[in-house]
This record gives structure tokens, C-alpha cells and sequence, in this order.
């Protein structure tokens, strides 16, 4: 009983075997993470059967400006995650309580924001992006919704950051499943029952993800042994909050990259019409599931890397570097043949239209090593981020989108036109996405080998 009990508090990864560590905090971690993907796939498959496919592709072209709207909340979790997972290893327990109220206020005013400023730029974006007229409206109806309930979502990803970050995977997997089942069964009352559409999935999403951000809460403040949660430590800070803006604002300002060129693509995917919409939505859904093994490695590595860096202990970092990259390679691997054999299936689950499938099961094999690249990536980026360098990252990830990816696509489609194909071949949206990823591993990995890191690392926080 004991032996269980230890995974649902803090765990201190200062001690016992790195790989260990590693195994022990991502196996509930990456359950966790598919669990929160099952939100956007459980949306995309029921309207997608039930409604279709402009349904479908109204739920994913919302993605990329959702995904913008949230930047801010992804600087703030990551972090107060570097510096809860820094101080908590350190053992410095008023700094961790003071970080931890800091950033539960600072989400609180950051969702506000959101609250009143989304609502009034989603439809010129929309209509920027010369969204089809058939995808429009429930594209407008679904961001509405989801902008103005985006304090559950919040809430969620912060706390469960924090609780992350204390070495507590298992607490926000439980909650994220009871949260995921619940989106599940609204899902079908809405859509399949009420004939809602994707107004529908979206009030689904803010009522589960608002149950699941309240178990988060709950259980932070009932971890008496490890922190206490009192009204002045929900006073801002000012040296905490230049901390998580210097830690967070890197990460935020990669995501805010990422989502704006995932807008400028989104505008080229749009110009070939709704079946290549709705295959590039579905793709991204499987791509979804097939990142989360990498995602989970690199969240890990921060997490691990931050305590033991807090603790000087840089010979535990060394080795867990080695074991989990090992880890995340192979899982990588399997992964890969997964998606080679089964792509057909997994492409069936959202839609019958052959055209779509047979697209997508094509873009499939164009992403499919690019995931192993991935591994790479984003192991050595946790490493990165969790010794405090999360400047180097944000770089990369510049380079790779912007200077890289972005051009190619465009370039590719103007140079693939054609009488029959008069926008181009929907294969540059997919091609220049693996380029990118190669490229990024390249340089993530010369940046892990002569970057800026390990002085950071032995730095006093």
C-alpha cells in the first residue's frame, strides 16, 4: 500500500535511479496526456460522424487560434513549473509556496483577459483566414464558447503544472480521466441527442475541463506536507513573478510562433477546400496521440532535470539524459510502425469519405519518421528548460517554423500548381512539417552539446 501511495504525493527525484524516476513519473504522466488529446479527438470523431465533415473541420480549424488565445496561460505553467520543480528539490519551502500563489493569481488575471479579449478578435481572424462559408459559423460558435469558459482550462494546466513539477503525475491523471469520461458522455448528449454541433463539443469541453481544474485545486491545497496555500501567498510577488516571466515567457513566445504560423498554414490549408481541411484535421488528431510519448519524455526530463539541478546533483542529470532518450527513441520507434500499419483504420475512425482517408493515410506516411526526430527534440528541449534555459528552445523553434517550414509550404504549393491542382499539392503542408522536425533535431542536439545549459545549471537560482 505504501508502495502505491508514494505516486499520488510528491515524488523527489533527487534519489533512486534516474531511469527509474523517469519510468515511474511518465507512465502516469502519458496516460494523462492522452486522456487530455481524447478531448479534441472524442469532438472531431462525434461530429465528424454525426454531423460531418464541415462540422469536423469547424472543430479544427478553431485549433491554431485557440491554441493563440492560450499562450499565455503556457508561459505561466512552464514556468512555474521549472521553479516549483527547482525550489522543491532545493528544499526551500517559502520560495515554493510563495511561486505556487503567485501563479494561481496570475492565471486568475491572465483568464480575464482572455475572458473579455477573445470574443472580439475571433471573427476578423476567421474571416482573415478566408475560413469555407460552410465551416464559418460553427467554427465562430465553437471559439465563443470555449473562449469565454477558458478558466477551467486554465486552472487546469496550471495546477496540474505545479503538480507536476512536484513530482505528482498520478493526481492530475486521475482527475483528467473523470474529466474525459464526462466530455464523452456530454459529447453524446449534445451532438448525437440534442443535435447541437460543434457548439455543442465545445460546452462538453468548458464543463470538463472546469470539473477537472477543481480536483486540481482541491488536491494542491490538501498537500499540507509538501506546501500550504494561505491568502498572502496569493499575493503576487514581484521577484517570483520576473522569475516565471523570464522561465515562461520563452515557452509562451515558442507556442505564440508555433500558433501563428499554424494560422498562416491554416489560410494556405483552407485554399484547397474542405476534404483537404478536414484530412489535415484528422491527421493532426492521430499526430496528436503520436506526440504524446515525445511530449511526455521532454515534460519529464524538466521535471526531473529542475529538482536535481536545485539539488547539484549533475551527475543524476547526465544519466537520466542518456536513459530517457533511450526510452523515448524506442517508444518513438513503435510508434512509427504503429502508424504505418494501422494508419487506415485510425483515419476510419473520424470519417468514411474516401477521398479524406485516402489523403490522410498518405500524409500519415509522409509524418511518420518525422516522430522519431521529435524524440529527440523534445527530450533534449526538457533537459534545456528544466536547467532554466528556456531561451535556446524558443530559437529553435523560430528557426524551425518560421525560417524553415513556413516558406516551404508556400513554396512547395506555388511550385506544384497546375491545371488540375490550380493552389498546388496539399503534400507541402505535410512535407515541409517533416523537414522542420528534422531539421529541428539537428539543431536541438548541436545546441544540447555546445549550448548554454550547463552553466545556467550550475548557477543559484
Amino acid at each position: 500500500m505504501n508502495g502505491i501511495k508514494k505516486y499520488f504525493g510528491a515524488q523527489d527525484m533527487t534519489v533512486g535511479k534516474p531511469l527509474t524516476n523517469l519510468i515511474a513519473f511518465s507512465v502516469p504522466l502519458l496516460i494523462g496526456n492522452l486522456a487530455q488529446q481524447m478531448y479534441n479527438t472524442v469532438d472531431s470523431i462525434i461530429v465528424g460522424q454525426y454531423v460531418g465533415d464541415s462540422a469536423l473541420a469547424a472543430v479544427g480549424t478553431s485549433g491554431p487560434i485557440l491554441n493563440l488565445l492560450l499562450l499565455l496561460f503556457m508561459g505561466i505553467s512552464t514556468g512555474a513549473g521549472i521553479l516549483v520543480s527547482q525550489y522543491f528539490g532545493a528544499h526551500r519551502q517559502k520560495e515554493l509556496e510563495t511561486s505556487v500563489g503567485t501563479c494561481l493569481t496570475l492565471t486568475f488575471i491572465a483568464s480575464v483577459i482572455i475572458m473579455i479579449a477573445g470574443p472580439l478578435i475571433i471573427e476578423p481572424l476567421m474571416t482573415l483566414l478566408d475560413t469555407p462559408p460552410d465551416v464559418y459559423g460553427m467554427a465562430v460558435d465553437y471559439l465563443m464558447i470555449v473562449t469565454v469558459g477558458i478558466m477551467g482550462s486554465a486552472y487546469y494546466n496550471i495546477v496540474s503544472g505545479i503538480l507536476r513539477g512536484l513530482g505528482d503525475s498520478v493526481s492530475p491523471l486521475i482527475f483528467l480521466i473523470v474529466a474525459c469520461v464526462l466530455n464523452i458522455i456530454l459529447d453524446i448528449v449534445f451532438v448525437a441527442n440534442m443535435g447541437m454541433t460543434a457548439d455543442g463539443v465545445a460546452l462538453a469541453t468548458v464543463i470538463a475541463q472546469a470539473v477537472s481544474a477543481a480536483l486540481c485545486l482541491w488536491r494542491l491545497t490538501h498537500m499540507k506536507k509538501v506546501l500550504v496555500i494561505r491568502r498572502k501567498t496569493l499575493i503576487p510577488d514581484k521577484l517570483i513573478t520576473a522569475k516565471t516571466i523570464r522561465l515562461g515567457l520563452p515557452s509562451g513566445l515558442t507556442q505564440m510562433i508555433f500558433s501563428m504560423a499554424a494560422i498562416v498554414v491554416q489560410a494556405l490549408t483552407n485554399s484547397f477546400g474542405t476534404s483537404v481541411i478536414a484530412c489535415s484535421i484528422v491527421v493532426m488528431r492521430v499526430d496528436g496521440f503520436a506526440m504524446m510519448p515525445n511530449f511526455t519524455f521532454g515534460m519529464a526530463m524538466t521535471t526531473f532535470v529542475g529538482q536535481n539541478v536545485g539539488a547539484g546533483r549533475m551527475d543524476r542529470v547526465q544519466e537520466g539524459v542518456k536513459k530517457g532518450m533511450a526510452a523515448g527513441l524506442l517508444v518513438a520507434v513503435v510508434l512509427v510502425a504503429g502508424i504505418l500499419l494501422f494508419g487506415e483504420n485510425l483515419m476510419r475512425m473520424f470519417t468514411e469519405t474516401e477521398e479524406v482517408v485516402s489523403l490522410g493515410v498518405h500524409m500519415l506516411h509522409i509524418l511518420a519518421v518525422g516522430y522519431i526526430a521529435m524524440a529527440v527534440t523534445q527530450s533534449l528541449s526538457g533537459v534545456m528548460r528544466g536547467a532554466g534555459d528556456t531561451l535556446t528552445p524558443m530559437w529553435i523553434s523560430l528557426i524551425t517554423t518560421i525560417i524553415i517550414r513556413m516558406p516551404l509550404a508556400y513554396g512547395m504549393a506555388y511550385l506544384t500548381r497546375s491545371e488540375a491542382l490550380p493552389n498546388g499539392s496539399p503534400d507541402s503542408l505535410f512535407v515541409s512539417l517533416l523537414v522542420s522536425w528534422v531539421m529541428g533535431a539537428v539543431i536541438t542536439a548541436l545546441c544540447y552539446r555546445h549550448g548554454r545549459w550547463r552553466s545556467l545549471a550550475k548557477a543559484k537560482l
